[in-house]
């Protein structure tokens, strides 16, 4: 897999590798590549524009992915991006994220 020695070869050189996954793309496309990697972004909202909405599925995405890295005995963290907002960061935390992303909620450009 490409994908897999690129990540590899970021490696190497000293830098943490990551990924991104749009709320479209299946969770089981990183199966090959967990162990690999330092930091997992899943979007919560089509990349695009600031200002969307949280996706509400994503909380599932996210429990799955933590479950997932606990089963495996993984340390990679678990990255939001998308529609974060005081009302929501709590439940996102709970559901197994260890780093937001927060553009729109804090410098309401939206």
């Amino acid at each position: 897999m490409h994908l897999n020695r690129t990540l590899n070869l970021i490696r190497e050189h000293g830098v943490e590798a990551g990924v991104v996954l749009n709320p479209a793309t299946p969770l089981d496309t990183l199966d090959e590549v967990l162990d690999l990697v330092s930091c997992v972004l899943i979007m919560s909202v089509n990349p695009g524009f600031g200002g969307q909405k949280f996706i509400p599925r994503s909380l599932d995405r996210f429990r799955r992915l933590d479950e997932t890295r606990r089963r495996r005995g993984l340390s990679f963290a678990i990255e939001v991006d998308g529609g974060i907002t005081m009302e929501n960061v709590q439940e996102v935390v709970r559901a197994g994220v260890t780093r937001i992303v927060a553009g729109s909620s804090i410098f309401h450009t939206a």
